[in-house]
């Protein structure tokens, strides 16, 4: 017999099944509550809420573990590519050699983006915020490919759409940096690999050659592994409420954009070097704010320790540290900042009081050490962060699309003012 709940409401007993998942998560379907009792839940924030069932990722804040279609994170991380793990995650099923390299090709053949779209982007003033223009940009490509606004496109039209963004988005995403110092466009070169293409947009100049670091290229690989997905987060519901409603995939991802451009969100690497910065500024003596992080009744917060859904340890920190040791090494960067960083961890990681209490460096500690290092400034940490979780998007909205979810509609309690009398003007 399947496992229910019972809830007791005005006296009267209703019955409501318990859906247990394959990692044995339980959670009580409330869809029938609202037609049974003419009552809702009320859950701010959506912390104790599914709003689906997924196969995509699984994740396990107590244990530490974070798996894309089974395969744990570190395994992807240690032994796969990028563009492997965005096929794992938007077909379901590790690639053959075949696949992958059909998957990869027909990438290479889409980078380019209509130059029409360089008219959009010359009307961003060099101020503009690369995510503004990345969102904007993206949403833009619904013009340029209007077929995809079709509701009922067949598996070949959805695939050719999901193509067109992978390959696009790093082209897009570098010319948004370029764009806000000011510097003409680099432009594809399809036969480098994905990452080394991307950093070549990003570096290079039309007069000189940029020589591809191949320690940097695996910390990127790296990187966009782990943030390819992270289960039901902000912009990750966004980008399956906004396609719920069958907005295109160019249209939901850039609402996704738009969510993780939120510093509770997207801008936790940001804030790590932000927090640096205002160490160093006041002298860079690390062990003065390890103290002012200790003390309770002071306002200072160390940024990127401890994780708010990982209550033991991240598993990405783990992957990604070794990367930041090995790009610091083989760069030889000489940054106060970066100095100061290392002297955080340190405590962090040796320190009782932060060892007690879980705060250990997480992935955006040290993604921020290395996007630094590598010369990104802040203000392209979070596109850095959108071009990793593109593929987690598209996946997501994949999946909502071909399971044929209903259209997103949260309920509310209502606590304005009851009904009242319009009066006018003249006599308020």
């Amino acid at each position: 017999m399947s496992e229910i709940a019972e809830i007791i409401v005005d006296g009267k007993s209703y019955q409501l099944p318990i859906v247990v998942g394959t990692e044995d998560e339980k959670a009580i379907d409330i869809s029938s509550l609202r037609s049974e009792t003419s009552h809702i839940t009320l859950d701010p924030g959506y912390k104790n809420t599914g709003a689906t069932t997924s196969a995509i990722t699984f994740l396990d804040g107590e244990k530490g573990i974070l798996r894309y279609r089974g395969y744990p994170i570190e395994q992807l991380a240690e032994k796969s590519s990028f563009l492997e793990v965005s096929y794992l995650l938007i077909y379901g099923s590790l690639p053959t050699a075949e696949q992958l390299n059909d998957f990869s090709d027909r990438i290479r053949r889409h980078t380019l983006v209509n130059e029409d779209m360089r008219k959009i982007l010359d009307g961003f003033p060099a101020t503009a915020h690369p995510m503004g223009i990345l969102s904007a940009l993206v949403s833009s490509l619904t013009a340029f490919y209007p077929e995809s606004l079709n509701s009922n496109q067949t598996q070949d039209e959805m695939d050719l759409s999901v193509i067109r963004l992978m390959a696009k988005m790093p082209t897009i995403a570098a010319w948004s940096y370029k764009n806000s110092i000011g510097h003409p466009v680099i432009y594809p070169k399809n036969k480098l690999d994905y990452a080394s293409n991307f950093l070549n947009m990003m570096f290079a100049y039309p007069t000189e050659s940029y020589e591809v670091d191949p320690v940097v290229v695996d910390a990127l690989n790296k990187l966009l592994i782990l943030h390819a997905d992270h289960e039901q987060n902000c912009s990750t519901s966004t980008v399956r409420l906004v396609g719920s409603a069958h907005a295109s995939l160019y249209s939901s991802v850039s609402a996704g954009i738009g969510a993780l451009w939120g510093p509770l969100h997207g801008g936790a690497n940001q804030a790590v070097i932000e927090m640096l910065e205002q160490i160093k500024a006041d002298g860079g003596d690390s062990k003065k704010f390890i103290e002012k992080a200790k003390d309770k009744n002071d306002s200072f917060r160390l940024m990127g320790f401890g994780h708010r859904v990982y209550k033991n340890f991240d598993p990405r920190a783990k992957i990604i540290k070794k990367s930041a040791d090995d790009v610091l090494t083989a760069l030889g960067v000489k940054d106060p900042i970066l100095n100061i960083a290392k002297e955080l961890e340190e405590a962090a990681l040796n320190d009782p009081y932060f060892v007690e209490r879980k705060l250990y460096p997480n992935v955006d500690f040290y993604s921020g050490i290395i996007y630094r290092a590598l010369g990104i400034p802040t203000n392209m940490f979070t596109v850095m962060f959108a071009l990793g979780r593109l593929p987690g998007w598209i996946a997501q909205w994949k999946e909502m699309r071909e399971n044929k979810e209903p259209i997103g509609r949260p309920r509310q309690v209502y606590v304005g003012e009851t009904e009242r009398d319009y009066v006018a003007v003249e006599n308020r």
